[in-house]
Formats: C-alpha cells, sequence, structure tokens
C-alpha cells in the first residue's frame, strides 16, 4: 500500500496556464461548446466594445459574419478609445498583447477607468483568443493603426504601426476554432436579439449588424431613443395595453436602478432584468427587489383605497404579476455574478437599493396619477377574483380527472423499460402516423401517444377548458409528472418527450400549440432538456434500387445532382405516408434520427410568434406575414 501512495506525488500534478486551461476546459469560460458557446465569443467582445459606450467614449459598434472556405469569421468594430498597446514594464510586452493573453487581466479591476462594466472577469479577449483558430486585433489610437495577429491563443505575430489615421477604436477579427466547437456556426436570429436589447439598453447607441455568409448580404440597424422605455413597448407588440409605460430612475450607494414598467389585457407577466448591460435570465437580487416592491406598493394601495372592503379575497404578489411586463436595468460596480456566463445577480445589497428606488417612485406614481392607479387595482382585483375563482375550478375538476391517478391512458401504448433515463415517448398526431409509429418502434424504451387533431389553444383557453381537455389529460397522465403547481420533474416518466409531426403547415401548428402547452403548463421539463422535436425526411428519393432521404433542400440538390437529376423524388407530408420501416429507419432510430432539443429560448421564441399569429392584433400578424413570406418553402393549397 505504501508504495500505491507514493505514486501519487508532485509529479503527477499538471498545470494548465493561459490558453491550455481555456482549451482544456471551454466550457467553464462560456457554457458550452456548442452554438451557444460560439455566440458567448462574440458576446465578450460586444461586453467589452458596450462598456466603452457606457463610460461615454464609443457611439457606434459594426458587427460583421463572414465565411471563407473553412468556416465562418466573426469581425466587431467599435470607435471607443482603442485597446492600450503601450508597454507594460512588469511584462515588457505591449498591453494589448497582455490583454490577449492573459487571464484576470484589464481595466475594469478598478473603478478608475470603467465606472460600471459588463466585461467584469478580464478573461474575455483572452477567451476569444484562445479558442479561435485565429485573431486579429487592430487599434486605432493616437493618430496611428496597430495591427497585432493571434492563433489558439499564442502570437503569431508582434504589434505592428501600420500607418496613421484620424480615426480611433478597436476591430477584433477572429474565427472560431473547429477543434473546440461542435458547430462554429454563429446564430444569426440569436445574435439579433441580443443586440436588439443591448440597444434598449444604451438610448444613442448605434449597432449596425451585417451577414454576408450567404447572398444577398443582410443588413440591420439597431437604435433607440428611450431606452427601457421603447424596450417595454416592443415587448408588448401585438398585445393590448391598459396603461403608459412607467419609467422610474434612482441612484443610490453608487448604484443606479432603472425600471419600466407597463400592464397590458394579457395574464402572464414578462420580466426582463440585466445589470451593466448584461442579461441576467435567472434573475438574482435586483428581480427579488424589484417584485417585493412592486407587490408591497400596489397591496398597498388597494388596501388604502377601500377596494377590498367589500371582497372576501386577498390580493397577492401572482395577482399583481398579472399582465405585467417590466425591464429592471441595474448599473453597479462590482457585480457579483454567479459563474462566467452571468446569468444571476447574487450581490444582497442591490435587493434593498432595488427594493426601496421601486416602492417609493412606483408608491409616488399612483398617488400622482389616480386614472392608470385604479385601471392597476382593478386588473390587480379581478386577478385576484379569478385565481380564487379558478382554484375551486381546479379542485373540483381534479377529483374527476386522472391527473392525480396512476392509470395510464388507454391510448398510450408504453414501452417495457421503467427507467425514465432511457424511456422515451413520442408525441404524434392522427390514427395512421400513430398506428405506423407504433409498428415501426422499437417497444423496449420506445412508447407511443397519439393524439386526435389539434390540442386545446392553451394562451386564449380558460383554465376549466383546459383541465377537462381529453388530450391535454392524456399526456399529462403519460408523462407522469403532474402539471402546473403538482408539476415535480423528478417523477417524470421519461426523459425524452419527442413532438413527432409531420413536415406540413398543420404539422408546424400542432409543434407550436404542443410547445406553448409545455411551456406555459409543464416549463421545468423543458428546462430539465427532456423535449424534442422529431426531423422527420422531406424528401425520398430513388434511382433504380437506391433508396435515400433528404432533409433539407440543399440534401435534395447534392442527392440529385449525385444522380444527374435522374431519380424520382417523393415530397413527404406525412409521417402516415411512409410505410413503419420507414418510418423507423428515418426518424425514430437512435443511430440515425435527428431529434432538436428544445431549450427555453426556443419556447419562448414559440410563444411570442404564437401571440402574433393567433392574437388579437390583426395589424400585428398581416405585418409579419409579409415581411416573412418570402421565406416560405412549402405551403399547403
Amino acid at each position: 500500500m505504501e508504495g500505491v501512495e507514493d505514486e501519487y506525488n508532485a509529479s503527477k500534478i499538471v498545470v494548465l496556464e493561459g490558453p491550455l486551461g481555456i482549451r482544456k476546459r471551454p466550457a467553464m469560460y462560456i457554457g458550452s461548446t456548442g452554438p451557444s458557446g460560439v455566440l458567448h465569443l462574440l458576446f465578450e467582445a460586444l461586453d467589452n466594445a458596450v462598456d466603452e459606450a457606457m463610460a461615454g467614449h464609443c457611439k457606434t459598434i459594426r458587427i460583421r459574419l463572414s465565411q471563407n472556405g473553412t468556416g465562418e469569421i466573426a469581425e466587431l468594430t467599435d470607435d471607443g478609445r482603442g485597446i492600450p498597446i503601450d508597454i507594460m514594464p512588469k511584462y515588457n510586452k505591449p498591453a494589448l498583447e497582455v490583454i490577449m493573453t492573459s487571464l484576470h487581466s484589464g481595466g475594469k479591476f478598478n473603478n478608475d477607468v470603467y465606472k460600471t462594466a459588463g466585461g467584469l472577469h478580464g478573461v474575455g479577449l483572452t477567451v476569444i483568443n484562445s479558442l479561435s483558430e485565429f485573431t486579429e486585433v487592430t487599434v486605432k489610437k493616437n493618430g496611428k493603426e496597430y495591427n497585432m495577429a493571434f492563433s489558439k491563443g499564442a502570437p503569431t505575430s508582434s504589434l505592428k504601426e501600420v500607418g496613421e489615421t484620424k480615426d480611433r477604436g478597436t476591430t477584433i477579427r477572429f474565427k472560431p476554432d473547429p477543434e473546440i466547437f461542435v458547430t462554429p456556426h454563429f446564430d444569426a436570429e440569436a445574435l439579433k436579439d441580443r443586440l436588439r436589447y443591448t440597444s434598449f439598453l444604451n438610448p444613442g447607441l448605434r449597432i449596425i449588424f451585417r451577414d454576408e455568409r450567404a447572398a444577398p448580404a443582410e443588413e440591420n440597424e439597431f437604435f433607440s431613443q428611450h431606452g427601457i422605455s421603447d424596450f417595454v413597448t416592443y415587448l408588448n407588440g401585438g398585445i393590448e395595453t391598459i396603461t403608459p409605460v412607467m419609467h422610474f430612475k434612482k441612484q443610490a450607494e453608487g448604484i443606479t436602478v432603472e425600471v419600466a414598467v407597463q400592464y397590458n389585457k394579457e395574464y402572464d407577466e414578462k420580466v426582463e432584468s440585466f445589470v451593466n448591460n448584461i442579461r441576467t435570465s435567472e434573475g438574482g437580487t435586483h428581480v427579488i427587489g424589484f417584485r417585493s416592491a412592486f407587490s408591497r406598493a400596489i397591496t398597498n394601495y388597494i388596501t388604502k383605497s377601500g377596494a377590498l372592503d367589500k371582497r372576501e379575497t386577498k390580493v397577492g404578489g401572482d395577482d399583481v404579476r398579472e399582465g405585467l411586463t417590466a425591464v429592471i436595468n441595474v448599473l453597479m460596480p462590482n457585480p457579483e455574478f454567479e459563474g462566467q456566463t452571468k446569468e444571476k445577480l447574487g450581490n444582497m445589497v442591490v435587493k434593498g437599493i432595488v427594493e426601496n428606488a421601486v416602492y417609493s417612485s412606483l408608491s409616488r406614481y399612483l398617488e400622482e396619477h389616480p386614472a392608470d392607479a385604479r385601471i392597476i387595482s382593478e386588473k390587480v382585483i379581478n386577478a385576484a377574483v379569478a385565481r380564487e375563482a379558478s382554484r375551486k375550478a381546479r379542485e373540483m375538476v381534479r377529483k374527476r380527472s386522472i391527473f392525480e391517478s396512476s392509470v395510464l391512458p388507454g391510448k398510450l401504448a408504453d414501452c417495457i423499460e421503467g427507467d425514465p433515463e432511457k424511456a422515451e415517448i413520442f408525441i404524434v398526431e392522427g390514427e395512421s402516423a400513430g398506428g405506423s409509429s407504433k409498428q415501426g418502434r422499437n417497444k423496449n424504451f420506445q412508447a407511443i401517444l397519439p393524439l386526435r387533431g389539434k390540442i386545446l389553444n392553451v394562451e386564449k383557453a380558460s383554465v376549466e377548458k383546459i383541465f377537462d381537455n381529453a388530450e391535454i389529460h392524456a399526456m399529462v397522465a403519460a408523462f407522469g409528472a403532474g402539471i402546473k403547481e403538482t408539476l415535480n420533474p423528478d417523477k417524470v416518466r421519461y426523459k425524452k418527450i419527442i413532438i413527432m409531426s409531420d413536415a406540413d403547415v398543420d404539422g408546424s401548428h400542432i409543434r407550436t400549440l404542443l410547445l406553448t402547452f409545455l411551456y406555459r403548463y409543464l416549463k421545468p421539463v423543458i428546462e430539465r432538456g427532456y423535449v424534442y422535436v422529431a426531423q422527420p425526411p422531406l424528401y425520398k428519393v430513388t434511382k433504380g434500387k437506391e433508396l435515400s432521404y433528404c432533409y433539407s433542400d440543399s440534401e435534395l440538390n447534392a442527392k440529385l445532382q449525385q444522380h444527374d437529376g435522374k431519380a424520382a423524388v417523393q415530397r413527404y407530408k406525412g409521417l402516415g405516408e411512409m410505410n413503419p420501416d420507414q418510418l423507423w429507419e428515418t426518424t425514430m432510430d437512435p443511430e440515425n434520427r435527428m431529434l432538436k432539443q428544445i431549450m427555453i429560448t426556443d419556447a419562448k421564441k414559440a410563444d411570442e410568434l404564437f401571440t402574433i399569429l393567433m392574437g388579437i392584433d390583426v395589424g400585428k400578424r398581416r405585418k409579419f406575414l409579409e415581411e416573412h413570406a418570402t421565406e416560405v418553402t412549402f405551403l399547403d393549397i
């Protein structure tokens, strides 16, 4: 035993410094080596440019995506002060080289250069550099233009003065390393979403995004004059509002709290929160303080007004937040985020500062605007009354429903496997698709739940109708985890819930309805990554005895070129058109199939589109259809 213990000694300790450590464990710094990680690199550069804007030194940011023969390239240019290029005596290197190659280096570790900043940890540019096949930096500063090149974290050239210029600023150009990233592709829609809210958070900042990866190139400009008030208006697009946008801004203890809120006629709460321009998707102490203050201010006003004197209902926080859209932005020195990806704020002192600022500002607004206060009070009281009625209705429905029962629905063709980690369930629509999938599946681990027709539109339906719907009953009973307040995702019977619908307009509508239901009533199941969408083939290509399947137009064109255009093509419009063997081979076999995992951002996008396409604003729907009509590839007539 003594000899075995001696084998673990100092010689076994490995120290990975700088780029080597980042390349060995990239997820520690960017969260993922998938598409979100690729975008995270660009966001690190964007954060630095926005920090220059917040400090008053940058007015325009330009982003360009292009590609060469081997991959995609991102380029970000700002007109800020430019990264320092003078020599740092301690390292005998230009500051630019130190910043690009050394972790925890930068100008944000004291408050002399940046009072508030989103890029805090001094790792952003080092991470970009370390995880890129090449990185080129151009700095325009003090009348001179400088350039330096890197590859995989190491310099490939020294800092060079390349000319004179009247401009100033920094350009970061990089290509994500395919050795690191599974798919080194920049998601344009996710990027535009980030640029849009960045412009709202920085009124007066102009952001120009040009995508040259496909012809013709697409260019978008993002600019906001009124900041987060414009943001709230954007979030409420297509929804009927009942109050004006209420905007509050206060400072205390070196922290700026800015809030914009508006009520609408819908039932859901929308809260977007930010700290130093960084979206805190998981909230944090600033959101806790906001919700506490908002509820307290409104319930106090309602109590003083006597509006509840003759009611037996009490107003709660959920009632106050029904139909509320809010944007919270906090600017502060030294925020404490949970992790490098900065999704949750942890500073406890912020809770009290936000709470005091919001409570005093909202209380004053309600006193000074009695008409708005009355509308808000009626909205909140009606929500409380409806909540109590819904609670009683749910109790009655539950008594006669199968939600609390262990009895599985009769239409479910269950699998043998009892381990949720290995079991999966396909949700299919229609008898023919249900029959093919039942025959084609591997019954050891694949369950099939056929649905009859399109499920209920839960976005507009009452709680009573939702809890009384047979198809929703069947899904909830099959999943085994409960619903809404009774939901416990730990009890889910399948950790792959796969929506398998036809590749046509009706199939897309069914997917949207199902995703909307899951997002509204089983959201944690999506958050845990249990929900997927199957990708059936669009075409069957036959030439002689050779049979192949294509999942996109590009695959079809490539296959037809391979066959010199001499092949029979069948366009699949329904799963029922495939026999069980074909359905298994193309869509259900884990060895060959393609599944799209639904993340929470996808569900939110589905919810947004559903509101536009099925909501009450006809003009908004018409505008959306006109703008996106050219993107339609297949349309059933």
